[in-house]
């Protein structure tokens, strides 16, 4: 693995550098959803005594962390390509391509977040405007539809705050860069 898919794409500049650290927050939130599980199967098992919280917790952890994945990617310039073309151009055609998807990108996640925030809005107020979290309906019922939710709204805009400082970035590097930065 070379060092450059460790760590941020230079482009993505600080913000992409902070994603990057973030990233291990949200890894041991999959830990501690696993030995949520742990747990849980120990005390279903061991002490027929199944708890309430534990399927709904390590669910919104791990949804929370790959919700976070897609952002993490975004900022290791990691995302999917279609590598037959982009391996085929010049250095010059690979910049105006990274510029080219980093505004599709933007444009797409804005997007997104617009249609979110009609979501978010809907699971945090009620028709009348009084705040009430839209909660899971089950036993326990935690607010994690709300807050998963809420959380997906502000990936989408860092995600396209993202896109916006790559496609700058991509337009003001040397046209030879291209090959340095490409995952």
């Amino acid at each position: 693995m070379s060092e450059l898919s460790k760590r941020a794409a230079p482009e993505a500049g600080r913000l992409g550098r902070i994603i990057d650290k973030g990233g291990y927050v949200f890894a041991a939130g999959i830990v501690l959803a696993a030995c949520i599980l742990l747990l849980e199967v120990f005390l279903r098992y061991v002490f027929n005594s199944p708890t309430l919280w534990a399927h709904e917790t390590t669910t919104f952890l791990c949804g929370l962390s790959f919700l976070y994945g897609g952002l993490f990617s975004v900022s290791r310039n990691s995302h999917i390509r279609v590598v037959l073309i982009y391996d085929a151009i010049g250095p010059r055609a690979k910049r105006w391509l990274n510029v080219a998807i980093s505004i599709l990108s933007l444009i797409a996640s804005g997007f997104f977040a617009f249609a979110c925030w009609i979501m978010v809005t809907k699971s945090y107020w009620t028709p009348t405007g009084a705040f009430r979290m839209e909660t899971s309906g089950s036993a326990w019922n935690p607010p994690t539809p709300a807050l998963v939710k809420g959380f997906l709204f502000l990936i989408l805009i860092a995600m396209a705050i993202q896109f916006l400082i790559l496609a700058i970035n991509y337009l003001r590097a040397p046209a030879d860069r291209a090959l340095e930065t490409d995952a």
